[in-house]
């Protein structure tokens, strides 16, 4: 989301990482297009970070995903389950007010690095 931000994208303590929430935004920007491409850029900002943390998305336990208009339920779950396969982490999904930039949707996860 552009500039220095008061949080980090990520915390770890012991084998539980805990990632701030993504939302579709690149250079700063949202991307156009929609809830679907917003929804596709979270997944791969998320994705870079649990990459960049040694992980996969198999290693995400749980979600939070919050959306800005809950219409956009519907158009949620394939994406999802394509991003991060089998097994499927727990979420919690539920519409907000406003999220930053505003954005369509925005998602936050939780791991465990194996062993």
């Amino acid at each position: 989301m552009g500039g220095v931000q008061p949080f980090s994208p990520l915390r770890e303590t012991g084998n539980l990482v805990a990632f701030s929430g993504q939302v579709g935004e690149r250079d700063g920007q949202l991307v156009a297009g929609g809830f679907v491409p917003e929804l596709n850029q979270a997944l791969a900002n998320l994705g870079r970070l649990i990459k960049g943390a040694g992980l996969s998305p198999t290693d995400v336990i749980k979600t939070n995903v919050y959306l800005a208009n809950i219409a956009d339920w519907a158009q949620l779950n394939e994406p999802y389950m394509r991003f991060f396969g089998d097994p499927l982490p727990a979420r919690t999904a539920l519409a907000v007010a406003a999220l930053p930039l505003g954005a369509r949707v925005e998602i936050e996860a939780w791991a465990v690095r194996p062993g």
